[in-house]
């Protein structure tokens, strides 16, 4: 109880009905379908590379869950629309992989469905981004730090095999809008954009000095 009361103090959440949680669950689970079906369409010859560099990368992944988890009504219902939405997402696009491209990517199965199965956690803890307090900055930081991250790193994004080297300005802008994007929509004030932002920029620095998203997702993201 000492934990919710302190929570609620954070932020609390919105009274929905019954009606209202299953159209918020459906909809995060047609946008996974959609999305899953969509990144795995542009993965084909023929199609401009800059799709599949995007569906590829976890900047835009980390994006529309970082939406979805914040503009929930409640943690609860956060961490069940993630885990629909990326359960759904990752269904669609590994089914399409075995039942037309023939090929069963066991290792890349079992890493991104262990992640799906976190990913309730984190939505659970990015719904208090806006809320109120030291917490909340450092919650709202998070998903910028990531994109700050992976998109500081995609100036080896094509070294040294690939050689679309003319999409990494556009990608590096692509990304720059999207950080963009969430600091001018999660914070709620400018007090808290003022202070995320420099919170974000230290975490970045630490994640890539150390190669965090390297040593986690080495192998299994585009741009490691």
């Amino acid at each position: 109880m000492k934990i919710h009361n302190r929570l609620n103090q954070i932020r609390v959440g919105y009274k929905s009905t019954t009606k209202q949680k299953i159209f918020s669950i459906v909809s995060a689970m047609m946008i996974g379908v959609i999305l899953g079906l969509a990144a795995k369409l542009v993965d084909t010859p023929g199609i401009n590379p800059i799709f599949d560099d995007i569906g590829g990368r976890l900047g835009i992944w980390v994006f529309v869950a970082t939406l979805l988890s914040v503009f929930s009504y409640s943690p609860k219902l956060a961490a069940v629309k993630i885990f629909v939405f990326f359960g759904s997402m990752l269904t669609v696009n590994y089914a399409y992989t075995v039942v037309f491209l023939h090929f069963f990517p066991m290792r890349e199965i079992v890493f991104w469905g262990m992640c799906a199965v976190v990913s309730p956690v984190c939505a659970y803890t990015m719904w208090y981004a806006r809320g109120n307090g030291l917490f909340s900055y450092i919650v709202s930081a998070l998903p910028i730090t990531v994109l700050l991250s992976e998109g500081f790193e995609l100036r080896h994004a094509y070294l040294p095999i690939h050689t679309h080297y003319y999409l990494i300005p556009l990608l590096m802008g692509i990304y720059l809008i999207i950080i963009l994007v969430l600091l001018f929509i999660i914070p709620k004030n400018k007090i808290q954009l003022v202070v995320v932002l420099p919170i974000a920029l230290i975490l970045s620095l630490i994640m890539i000095y150390f190669n965090v998203l390297g040593r986690i997702f080495g192998g299994m993201n585009g741009v490691l």
